[in-house]
């Protein structure tokens, strides 16, 4: 069956465009031009995928995205022209999977929606081992191998390293790791993580000076790289 993708904007152009754009890869698609319309399909349509803009006419798009999240926990890409970081982080830590900013090329959209679907995907099937690039981490047994060779973390390192695998492929802001790694009291201690994050590149990393496991999104937060 193909993969049913719900866009929310209510500019015309950019709904014909996605449209033909996601229709020729292969996907349905469905619309919606208000935050309600949008809402009320996401319950009752069933889509696998949600595009969605933060402009519309009823309410901000970052409302949707929280009402929506009090029951779904769909896929969800920000679609949107607001390019100030502020959004972006806002939109990511209310429970966006991904954020693409306006004017976009359809193909980076296709693949930030093929990495959300198959991450999607895995989640459900609670994989208990992270392969990618030559890293390995089995997060029951707490072990971490790097081709092939043993890789000794600290407790922290790793409980860092754990949450960035559960959000392999999605964009995890500072916030939100310093929140479930450290807690409360870290929130916005940010040089201590990338004190952190240096460390374990320097573990994990084939060239940690050109990492390409944990991946920078400047102002942002960081994004463990998966393998397609």
């Amino acid at each position: 069956m193909k993969q049913r993708v719900l866009i929310v904007d209510d500019e015309e152009q950019i709904l014909k465009f996605l449209a033909t754009a996601l229709e020729a890869s292969d996907y349905a698609v469905i619309s919606a031009r208000t935050g309600r319309e949008a809402l009320h399909m996401i319950a009752t349509a069933a889509p696998d995928l949600v595009i969605l803009d933060l402009g519309l006419p009823d309410m901000d798009g970052k409302e949707v995205l929280v009402r929506a999240r009090a029951f779904s926990n769909l896929p969800v890409i920000v679609l949107s022209a607001r390019d100030r970081e502020a959004e972006k982080i806002e939109a990511l830590d209310l429970g966006a999977n991904d954020y693409v900013e306006k004017p976009f090329k359809i193909g980076e959209l296709l693949a930030r929606l093929r990495v959300a679907a198959r991450l999607a995907a895995h989640e459900q099937a609670k994989p208990a081992v992270f392969e990618a690039d030559g890293l390995r981490v089995d997060l029951e047994r707490r072990l971490v191998t790097r081709d092939g060779v043993p890789v000794k973390l600290t407790p922290k390192e790793f409980d860092l390293l754990a949450f960035l695998v559960h959000h392999a492929g999605r964009v995890a802001t500072h916030r939100q790791i310093l929140l479930n790694v450290w807690g409360p009291a870290h929130a916005q201690d940010m040089p201590y993580l990338r004190v952190f994050v240096g460390q374990l590149r320097a573990k994990i990393e084939a060239k940690p000076e050109q990492p390409k496991l944990i991946l920078t999104e400047p102002g942002v937060g960081y994004r463990l790289w998966t393998e397609d």
